[in-house]
């Protein structure tokens, strides 16, 4: 019930028995309206040029109030059969013709039920997606210019002082702050000890101390590896005989990752499958002062075929051969729990999965039997699919992308690095406005 009535600046206004009547006393009452006894009007305010008792100094036009009918007077009407109108039930939605009417099955749980609207899947959604969630991986070059990789449409090598600096401001703009680097060194500067590794003034440390300069609060991750360096292509150091050598590779492997956390980086990344290197790496990294630099240990990385793209961006093919004797056989699931509790009781801080989307199974194994963070990288491969069969017109680009994505997230990843990192990032800022 609303009973609307209009005030002169110079009328005071009295409190109203229950038994008057509004119309007929309220605009002749002397008093003041006691704005605790009617829902619906308000006290004065201290700065309102209208304050009653006291009569205004100026006439005005008069103003419009509204009092709203008390709790009790609403629950008097209906128990006395005056019900407020409300909308009709809507009709049931008809089906279309020829459906066949049946009996409504005898079930008593119906999983349809959580996912009938938008809002209902989204309270119940067991897994979410973030930017904070991604690793951006950034190649980068001496060079001034960006270039192009063409097995991996929108990545480029970036030019570490320009291109790499515009790159992370665009992913920071939507929420991704964390990044890895790999270097496409120059042939000349490569060696079969890969020294160039843990120049301090190399390709890597420079960049991230660029990076350190402009965004301190950012997170690099680096590579551990020799491949890059290696004029044989390979992460370790090769014998003569074709063996890549174990225990010399990683006293490489331990000078790389402290010129790395000297630099800056907040995470190193050993990729290099060598037997003992997350431990010697901690105690190297610790008997320099680095105790705070975290390892992000690659636990389970395959000798895959979704490498390729990312071998032509570095330029880092192995010479001869392949990578079947450190790398982990595509075959082998029992093995990771090794690998994981090797990384677990050497000291590593994150474990991780590579390639991502096709050992899903991976992922899991590792996420239920270790309590450390489990990461998984969405190799080069996986993104040039994507990318080819969106070009191709096959698949929705940005449905399937975020998909794969999510699917990581679901089989236990708690962090991704992906090349859709920037683009995934921005639809998922679209889809929060």
């Amino acid at each position: 019930m609303k009973v609307l009535f209009y005030l002169s600046p110079f009328t005071h206004i009295s409190s109203i028995s229950p038994n008057q009547s509004m119309a007929s006393t309220i605009p002749n009452s002397p008093s003041a309206v006691n704005s605790h006894t009617y829902v619906g009007l308000r006290a004065p305010q201290s700065n309102s040029r209208f304050c009653c008792p006291r009569a205004a100094a100026t006439s005005r036009l008069p103003r419009l109030f509204v009092v709203r009918a008390s709790d009790s007077d609403c629950e008097a009407a209906v128990v006395a059969g005056k019900i407020p109108p409300a909308p009709p039930v809507p009709p049931k939605p008809a089906a279309p013709v020829g459906t066949p009417v049946v009996p409504s099955l005898p079930i008593q749980r119906r999983p349809r039920r959580n996912r009938r609207s938008p809002a209902l899947r989204s309270a119940f959604q067991e897994t979410s997606i973030s930017p904070a969630n991604f690793v951006y991986p950034l190649f980068i070059h001496e060079g001034e210019e960006d270039t192009p990789i063409g097995a991996m449409p929108g990545c480029y090598r970036l030019g570490w002082r320009h291109g790499l600096i515009e790159e992370v401001a665009k992913a920071r703009d939507v929420g991704v702050n964390s990044v890895v680097l790999f270097p496409k060194i120059p042939d000349a500067l490569k060696s079969p000890t890969g020294d160039e590794a843990y120049n301090e003034n190399g390709l890597v440390p420079r960049a991230i101390r660029v990076l350190k300069d402009k965004y301190p609060d950012l997170i690099i991750y680096t590579d551990v590896a020799l491949d890059p360096y290696s004029s044989d292509g390979h992460d370790g150091i090769v014998r003569e005989d074709g063996v890549i050598m174990n225990d010399e590779t990683v006293h490489q492997l331990c000078k790389q990752a402290v010129a790395q956390a000297r630099a800056g980086a907040d995470v190193v990344s050993p990729s290099d499958m060598m037997d003992g290197r997350v431990g010697a790496m901690r105690t190297a990294l610790d008997a320099e002062g680095f105790q705070h630099v975290s390892i992000m240990s690659y636990t389970a990385k395959y000798a895959s075929s979704f490498y390729g793209p990312f071998r032509e961006a570095l330029d880092s093919n192995p010479r001869f051969g392949d990578k079947k004797t450190y790398q982990m056989d595509p075959a082998n699931y029992r093995e990771a729990l090794t690998e994981m509790r090797e990384d677990e009781s050497e000291g590593a801080d994150i474990l991780l999965v590579k390639p991502g989307l096709p050992y899903l199974d991976i992922i899991r194994l590792l996420r239920d039997n270790s309590p450390l963070p489990i990461a998984a990288y969405q190799v080069s491969g996986e993104y040039a699919m994507i990318k080819a069969g969106a070009a191709l017109k096959m698949i929705d680009e940005e449905k399937v992308m975020l998909e794969s994505l999510l699917c990581l997230r679901r089989a236990g990843a708690d962090t991704i690095l992906t090349y859709f990192a920037l683009q995934a990032a921005r639809c998922l800022c679209g889809e929060k406005r």
